[in-house]
């Protein structure tokens, strides 16, 4: 599920590209699929049998990241 979240996070910048490039305010798509895409690796490392701190630490960032720019985006 985190992989194609992850490949989604990609495919979602063509409509971000898209609006910046004719003015528009930004797609919340993206920022919302890179928070989806952070939660779901960030549970996944958490919740391993030997948990993996370097995929958490690595993702809450995004997590906080990703919420914050779908909000600002709106």
């Amino acid at each position: 599920m985190a992989s194609i979240m992850s490949a989604g996070m990609y495919v979602a910048y063509i409509l971000q590209i898209a609006d910046n490039l004719s003015g528009h305010k930004g797609n919340p798509v993206q920022p919302f699929v890179a928070f989806v895409n952070c939660s779901l690796w960030t549970c996944y490392g958490l919740f391993k049998k030997q948990r993996d701190w370097p995929i958490v630490v690595a993702n809450v960032p995004g997590i906080f990241l990703g919420l914050a720019a779908f909000f600002t985006a709106l």
